[in-house]
């Protein structure tokens, strides 16, 4: 076989990764828009146009890129997110949109039981304090018999429940997809949200982009007060001012965000607070979800690139 292939998530694109020789064992050509960031459009642009396959990011892929890629048949995401790609435009186009679903499940999962922790032990708090030369310390708060809301009850929300209850806290959970669909999960309670809101002790987001912040001033107002926020999801979630309006109220006592509404972020008052802890879009940057999510992609684009050839592709 023959042909180019654009290879865009930072994990993999400025040192490669082992998975990606099985596709230039069957001769084609890798190309790398933009190694070691995520691309802009003009990178796509440049790139994209002579590619038939796309081993993609979590950048924008616009109707104006895929309109400029006539050779393009499919993209292969290294996770689970497709928002980020016109999904009408593809389908127009009849370019297949792949995920390499349950790859990051756990790394992300693992992120966020990370930052609940730091949030109540204020570990980057305290570290930050004592790089600066003084000797303070806060209180913490202990897991056990704490109450964590995980909004979103999918792979990734459900391996969170698990870890949580293993620790000895108790986990409700609100899934407005679950619930449409008359579904229910045994090991996790499944709440409105305002029940959600009112009694968690810790709240932690894993659901898709919703028409409007799903965390805004009415959410946080209905919040027990000294929450915990994590949102290793989308930024989309969550309303900035309100965040920002209920640290400095108290409500909210501290915010972990892995996510921005672009990377690298622009530090904004909210992203400067001394109460919120940030990761640079980490939580499926772990060596087993990387090697996970490149060999899944990369399976994904052949089988698709090579429809019939599933027994010779040997991933």
């Amino acid at each position: 076989m023959s042909g180019r292939i654009a290879i865009t998530p930072r994990s993999i694109s400025e040192h490669g990764h082992p998975a990606l020789a099985l596709l230039t064992d069957r001769g084609y050509e890798l190309v790398f828009p933009a190694p070691g960031r995520q691309p802009t459009e003009s990178d796509l642009l440049r790139e994209l146009p002579d590619c038939v396959g796309y081993l993609a990011g979590v950048e924008p892929i616009t109707r104006s890129v895929l309109a400029a890629s006539p050779l393009l048949k499919v993209i292969s995401r290294n996770g689970v997110g497709i928002d980020a790609i016109d999904l009408q435009a593809a389908t127009e186009r009849g370019i297949a949109v792949e995920r390499a679903v349950g790859a990051n499940t756990r790394g992300v999962a693992e992120l966020a039981l990370a930052l609940m922790l730091d949030g109540l032990r204020h570990v980057s708090w305290s570290s930050a304090t004592l790089k600066s030369g003084q000797w303070r310390r806060r209180k913490g708060r202990e897991f056990q018999g704490r109450t964590v809301g995980v909004i979103g009850c999918g792979a990734i929300g459900q391996m969170l429940a698990s870890f949580c209850s293993s620790i000895d806290m108790k986990v409700v959970g609100h899934d407005p997809y679950l619930a449409a669909r008359g579904g229910s999960l045994p090991a996790i309670p499944l709440v409105a949200l305002d029940q959600l809101l009112s009694e968690a002790d810790i709240i932690s987001l894993h659901c898709p982009p919703t028409d409007r912040p799903l965390i805004d001033a009415r959410a946080i107002e209905r919040m027990r007060g000294d929450v915990i926020l994590v949102n290793t999801a989308r930024a989309e979630l969550v309303d900035p001012d309100a965040v920002l309006a209920g640290l400095n109220s108290g409500r909210i006592s501290a915010f972990a965000t892995d996510v921005y509404d672009c990377e690298p972020p622009v530090l904004t008052e909210l992203l400067r607070h001394p109460n919120v802890i940030l990761t640079p879009h980490a939580g499926g940057l772990t060596e087993e979800s990387v090697d996970r999510a490149t060999t899944i992609a990369v399976r994904n684009l052949l089988l698709r690139l090579e429809a019939g050839s599933e027994a010779k592709l040997g991933v």
